[in-house]
């Protein structure tokens, strides 16, 4: 399924008429290990992170150098609770081992996207595409266009 992801992903960067270079590298488990595989600084790296809040699932992608806030995502959503999905309902929604997921809701996955004003301090954002060994660095405003995510702040 990771391959099939990585290619979706591809192609649409390429329809989507958007520069972007691609890095293979060993495989990594986490967000150090994958800014050091692609020469790039932790804060460049998206993070995505699948959570669950009420009853749906959504995607949210934050800087690797930065944490996930549960108070400002809660609050966002007006919930009391919300939790991280276990990696069984990560595969099943998107076919990828955690790690893996790249920073996109439709088309490559049906998810409701959101992202953290601090991926919009950089330049670049550098994220896994499907696997642990295949990467993807792209310039932020592109990302933004294409990926249309809601944006705001939650993460420390």
């Amino acid at each position: 399924m990771g391959e099939e992801v990585h290619r979706r992903i591809q192609a649409y960067l390429r329809e989507s008429g958007v520069p972007f270079r691609e890095v293979h590298h060993q495989p990594t488990r986490t967000s150090e290990e994958s800014a050091r595989a692609r020469g790039e600084e932790l804060r460049i790296g998206g993070k995505a992170i699948l959570l669950k809040i009420d009853d749906r699932f959504r995607l949210f992608v934050l800087s690797a150098s930065r944490r996930l806030d549960s108070a400002k995502v809660k609050r966002h959503f007006g919930v009391k609770r919300m939790r991280f999905a276990t990696p069984e309902e990560l595969f099943e929604l998107t076919g990828l081992e955690p790690g893996s997921v790249p920073p996109f809701g439709s088309p490559i996955f049906d998810l409701e996207l959101f992202v953290d004003t601090s991926i919009s301090m950089n330049e670049r954002i550098a994220f896994n595409a499907g696997s642990l060994t295949d990467s993807i660095i792209m310039n932020v405003k592109d990302y933004l266009s294409i990926a249309a995510p809601v944006i705001f702040d939650f993460s420390s």
